[in-house]
């Protein structure tokens, strides 16, 4: 059984670990390289400048701003996004009573496990264009209801204000990626055995202790992993493609909702300045690995089977 078992595997992992190199590992070193030079992205001819671009990063105010604008995204949105979902999913599938089971979840769980997931059959460039119509201080959605119901003198200019632009950001990506969440929990928890969960309830123990003893410590893997995903959409597409079609600027006002994909976006293609993305590119990708690192570091435990 062991003879040519390093042929066999290497043969399967050949082509995709070629391919992994090929078009994710390359296009990084070649990033790093070019965050030596001084291209423009325009013109095939470049020079190395040294660690130019890396200086001018570090006295960079809007890079800055962009990078602090980011962390808050990778460390709010998380814990917010993963807190509901967990808590929508264990609604769903062990959160409800019923009159021949000790265990069950809501009533019309699989009608909201739908309506949860709905935001995901959506593009995130539709889902920004709606809330950016939403959100509109004059004739949106929002404040319309706001002055239907005698709130006419409370309606914010929700993404004109540099206070409020980057938490309503905020809660168009958490309305959009919360329903994946839910049905991946969802998942999870339907795969513990119920056992575990009558003998809990048997013993005392309330829905808040049963969360917190049963359901939290056997989905921790899949937590753990969520949050390692929802870092990285923080950082990544989903950010950059809800600032760049909602906001003022974009990415304004004043900067406010600035983050870093959009900087190296707007770095690149309208100020053609490609070897100094590249090197806003590199932060972030040195950003997204310290973030995976701490998360896989500090959610480290103890391997629970059932």
């Amino acid at each position: 059984m062991q003879h040519g078992k390093y042929r066999f595997i290497t043969g399967f992992l050949a082509l995709p670990l070629g391919l992994y190199l090929l078009f994710v590992v390359w296009p990084f070193v070649q990033s790093i390289y070019y965050s030596f030079t001084d291209w423009t992205g325009l013109s095939p001819e470049f020079g190395m400048i040294g660690a130019g671009n890396y200086t001018r990063m570090l006295d960079d105010p809007v890079f800055w701003k962009s990078l602090q604008h980011s962390l808050v995204l990778v460390l709010v949105l998380p814990l917010v996004t993963l807190g509901l979902a967990l808590f929508f999913a264990f609604m769903i599938n062990v959160g409800g009573r019923r009159r021949n089971a000790v265990v069950a979840g809501v009533r019309g769980s699989a009608f909201y496990k739908i309506a949860y997931f709905f935001p995901q059959v959506l593009s995130i460039a539709i889902v920004a264009l709606l809330f950016q119509f939403a959100f509109n201080p004059d004739d949106g959605m929002i404040n319309a209801t706001l002055k239907a119901v005698g709130l006419g003198s409370v309606q914010p200019d929700w993404l004109g204000d540099p206070d409020l632009a980057l938490i309503v950001v905020m809660m168009v990506l958490v309305w959009s990626t919360v329903g994946f969440f839910v049905v991946l929990f969802s998942a999870g928890m339907a795969s513990i055995p119920r056992e575990i969960y009558e003998a809990a309830l048997l013993d005392g123990a309330t829905r808040f202790t049963t969360f917190f003893r049963v359901t939290l410590p056997l989905l921790w893997d899949t937590v753990q992993s969520g949050w390692v995903y929802m870092g990285i959409l923080a950082l990544g597409a989903e950010s950059f493609a809800v600032v760049q079609i909602m906001t003022v600027g974009p990415g304004g006002p004043d900067y406010s909702t600035t983050v870093l994909p959009l900087y190296v976006y707007q770095a690149a293609f309208r100020d053609g300045q490609a070897a100094y993305a590249t090197t806003i590119g590199v932060a972030l990708l040195v950003v997204t690995l310290a973030f995976a690192a701490i998360v896989m570091r500090l959610g480290r435990r103890e391997r629970l089977e059932f």
